[in-house]
């Protein structure tokens, strides 16, 4: 029977404890709320909580029938606002070498002309100047190359002649100067130094072996000039699987232009003549 009264009785003590929490927490509020700082300047914030005593003295501990709503609370306190770290303190807390690089008003080392990167650069002057130098021979070169085709396609072959000259010559480290010796070569053969022009041919065909305006003009003149029509037949095969253009004179004279006498060869060649 003691049994069950106890249980009964524990319902009925929890929810009273319950009760009395939600009070205690209404009147924590309620004080909290009429003593709130008006002024952010207040040294100390105190807030009384009944329930998280302190006791005053050992002896007090051991007294059950001492009344704890008698005792004194020690109330709880809030540090100065004041007493917080601020940015200034933030700032001498930063390593030195940090704080120089941040971005202050009349600072004379900024970030972006730290030493480090203003010191670096992937490309060296000697090599700036080489890449410069390149820049224009390339540019020579090239212009000598047009003004060339130029005067070959108005069909002045000798002026022609000596600006593809020039570029083999002067600019024979570049690739693109085997084109100028494919024009020299057309050139020779136009003035009558055909002997030079089929030897320049075949030197060409080889550095530029897939190049169809060699392989067509180096058929052309070994038919007639070599009187071999087996080597002109495979040179002409190679150029035709490239370019079947070559097949058409009327290509080869207005868009590529060649000199009067390899156009009459190719004409031979073309006709089994």
């Amino acid at each position: 029977m003691r049994k069950k009264e106890i249980h009964n009785l524990i319902p009925k003590l929890y929810l009273k404890y319950k009760q009395f929490s939600m009070e205690n927490m209404k009147i924590r509020l309620k004080f909290c709320h009429q003593n709130k700082p008006t002024a952010m300047g207040s040294t100390t914030a105190r807030l009384l909580i009944p329930h998280l005593l302190l006791p005053s003295s050992s002896s007090s501990s051991h007294n059950p029938s001492t009344n704890t709503r008698t005792k004194s609370s020690k109330p709880l306190s809030f540090p100065n606002h004041n007493s917080l770290p601020t940015r200034r303190l933030l700032l001498f807390s930063l390593p030195i070498a940090t704080a120089f690089l941040l971005p202050i008003p009349g600072n004379p080392i900024q970030p972006s002309s730290s030493f480090a990167v203003e010191s670096f650069d992937p490309v060296s002057r000697s090599e700036k100047d080489a890449s410069a130098a390149i820049s224009r021979r390339v540019s020579e070169a090239v212009e000598l190359l047009d003004k060339g085709r130029e005067l070959q396609a108005l069909g002045d072959f000798n002026q022609a002649l000596l600006y593809f000259t020039q570029v083999i010559d002067k600019y024979k480290d570049f690739a693109f100067s085997d084109y100028a010796r494919v024009g020299r070569a057309l050139a020779l053969y136009e003035i009558g130094d055909r002997e030079e022009a089929i030897a320049e041919m075949e030197d060409v065909s080889i550095s530029l072996k897939g190049y169809p305006e060699v392989h067509a003009a180096l058929a052309a003149a070994l038919y007639v000039d070599k009187h071999a029509a087996l080597l002109a037949e495979n040179q002409f095969t190679i150029a035709t699987l490239l370019d079947p253009h070559y097949v058409d004179i009327s290509y080869v004279k207005e868009t590529k232009h060649w000199p009067p006498s390899l156009i009459s060869s190719l004409q031979h060649f073309l006709t089994l003549s």
